[in-house]
């Protein structure tokens, strides 16, 4: 059974972005979880599924503070930051099942106040394959443990800093749009190339934020999303995908290929779309070249091509593919992505403002989480 067209995303909700905000997790999701089941038109009372982030905060606690009454299905979905998109999957399944009617998605982190770095990999399924075979030689953190990815591509296709240094630059611009980014000040390509070296080749600039707060959707049936508040946005395809060796980068066979290049086939298909069709794309964006790869492995070019691809102005607004029109990670806030998803969503209601794609009426939306999972939503204006 296709899961094409059974589920739409019917509301959105974020807190604001900062790097200090002084609460928990569970007040931020909360917060944010309101505002998205407010914006769908809905009461907490009619939510009857929870797939919350891997964060320490449970079902159970979205039941006792929001008073569900009838939850009949939670997951989680331990992809890191293709979590949030295998989370879309995972709801419209359980929408097709029969099991739900309204699934919360909610997303919560103190990344910036209370994060610590290598804290992340230390929570990876895979930290025992990394801990024996990457940390002794001094690999903690994701910026180091990436970074041979994207120096392979630099090695086999020419890929050059300042390339990257324009995903950096673009994403800023469109920060800058944005009422609810963490990173406003405008940025050069001289900027970018001045930042400081993290590990080689990634700058200070091609590093995604630390943030605090939170952000929240309500995937519904299609057929009850069309009496609710705001216009459905209708998933078309979805997937998930895992790399070669998914446990340790440094040991497959290809570092530059990641598993959304297994997902993207299956969510084009089950969308019926070509990637002409899409006018704005949401590009899961912990680094930069995670970016530039993930472009090429949906297809939009060929491996080895996305340098040039991107340096061409293509994923500028105004460009041939808009990228990240809120800021991403890289300027905006690091939501594990599930910001990427309510950025799309506006787009294709026409709720982006200054960042608004004209005439926005198909998008994509990605995540790439921990050693190249990948995840992928291709989505409509219903």
């Amino acid at each position: 059974m296709s899961l094409r067209e059974k589920g739409a995303i019917t509301g959105v909700g974020e807190t604001a972005y900062s790097r200090e905000s002084g609460r928990s997790v569970l007040s931020l999701q909360l917060e944010a979880s309101l505002k998205a089941i407010e914006d769908a038109g809905l009461k907490p009372t009619d939510i009857d599924g929870v797939i919350p982030y891997a964060s320490g905060v449970v079902a159970e606690d979205f039941i006792t503070n929001l008073g569900l009454p009838d939850l009949r299905f939670s997951a989680v979905t331990p992809l890191g930051g293709a979590s949030c998109v295998a989370a879309v999957q995972c709801a419209v399944a359980a929408i097709a099942a029969g099991i739900c009617n309204h699934v919360l998605i909610p997303v919560g982190r103190n990344g910036a106040s209370q994060g610590r770095i290598g804290m992340r990999v230390q929570q990876m399924p895979q930290f025992r394959v990394v801990g024996e075979f990457e940390m002794p030689l001094g690999a903690i953190a994701p910026a180091q443990l990436y970074a041979p990815m994207a120096r392979r591509h630099m090695e086999l296709y020419g890929t050059t800093s300042r390339q990257l240094g324009e995903i950096a630059v673009s994403t800023r611009a469109n920060a800058m749009l944005n009422g609810n980014a963490v990173m406003t000040k405008p940025m050069t390509i001289e900027d970018h190339q001045a930042s400081r070296m993290i590990s080689d080749p990634f700058r200070l600039f091609d590093c995604s934020l630390e943030s605090d707060g939170s952000c929240a959707i309500v995937v519904s049936g299609v057929e009850r999303a069309r009496d609710l508040r705001k216009p459905p946005v209708v998933v078309m395809g979805v997937a998930e995908g895992h790399p070669d060796s998914p446990s340790v980068i440094t040991q497959r066979p290809d570092m530059t290929r990641f598993g959304l290049a297994k997902a993207a086939p299956r969510a084009f298909e089950m969308a019926g779309v070509k990637h002409d069709d899409i006018d704005v794309a949401e590009i899961y964006d912990c680094f930069t070249f995670v970016v530039m790869c993930q472009l090429e492995d949906l297809g939009f070019c060929k491996k080895g091509e996305g340098g040039p691809f991107v340096e061409s102005g293509a994923i500028r607004l105004g460009g041939k593919l808009p990228v990240n029109t809120h800021g991403g990670l890289l300027s905006q806030a690091h939501m594990v992505g599930m910001n990427h998803i309510a950025e799309l969503v506006r787009q294709l209601r026409g709720e982006a403002g200054k960042a608004q794609v004209r005439d926005a009426e198909i998008g994509l939306v990605t995540g790439y989480g921990d050693m190249g999972d990948g995840s992928v939503a291709i989505m409509r204006r219903g």
